[in-house]
């Protein structure tokens, strides 16, 4: 398989990517809603768990999308995906470690780890506007950090910026689609 049709076939079965994004990021806003609701804790939890469901709820709404919702098995690509995860489980231990010292640190550090996991997707996808969500992400938290920003902000940060770019992915994909037809 050539690299383009790899991407290509990654794009085509989960809508670019977007339907992931926009899972994750009802997920963190979720998360927001929870701290404001109950506890950081809860809501640390409700990020974690949540993720847990982004891949197989994105792979729903891309099947309700006409998408496939899996990719060819013998797209190289597919490994990349599934191994761009372990980034995600480096963030959870760093930021479960960080926020029992720090607290309001746990959202800032997941932006930044989310934000470089972004960066994965533009050769997975082949779409630059990951490079975009995964900058916007990075320096979001890292503005948190600064800012001593209060806990849930990230959250609603993380939320916000993820949906607005799933939209975009969603438009640009279907653009791609188009194109190829």
């Amino acid at each position: 398989m050539k690299f383009e049709d790899a991407q290509q076939n990654m794009n085509l079965a989960y809508f670019g990517g977007g339907t992931g994004v926009l899972v994750s990021g009802l997920v963190w806003c979720i998360a927001g809603f929870v701290a404001l609701l109950h506890s950081n804790q809860s809501s640390m939890l409700t990020l974690f768990f949540g993720g847990m469901f982004i891949h197989p709820l994105a792979m729903l709404l891309s099947k309700a999308l006409k998408r496939s919702g899996n990719h060819d098995p013998k797209n190289p690509l597919g490994k990349l995906a599934l191994e761009s995860t372990i980034i995600l489980f480096v963030g959870l231990f760093l930021a479960f470690y960080v926020a029992k010292l720090q607290a309001e640190w746990f959202y800032s550090i997941m932006l930044m780890i989310i934000g470089v996991r972004y960066l994965v997707f533009n050769t997975l996808y082949g779409m630059k506007v990951y490079w975009i969500l995964g900058v916007s992400l990075m320096f979001s938290g890292m503005l948190c950090i600064v800012l001593n920003a209060n806990f849930v902000i990230g959250a609603f940060i993380g939320g916000i910026t993820e949906i607005v770019f799933a939209l975009v992915i969603f438009a640009q994909s279907k653009g791609m689609v188009l194109k190829t037809e």
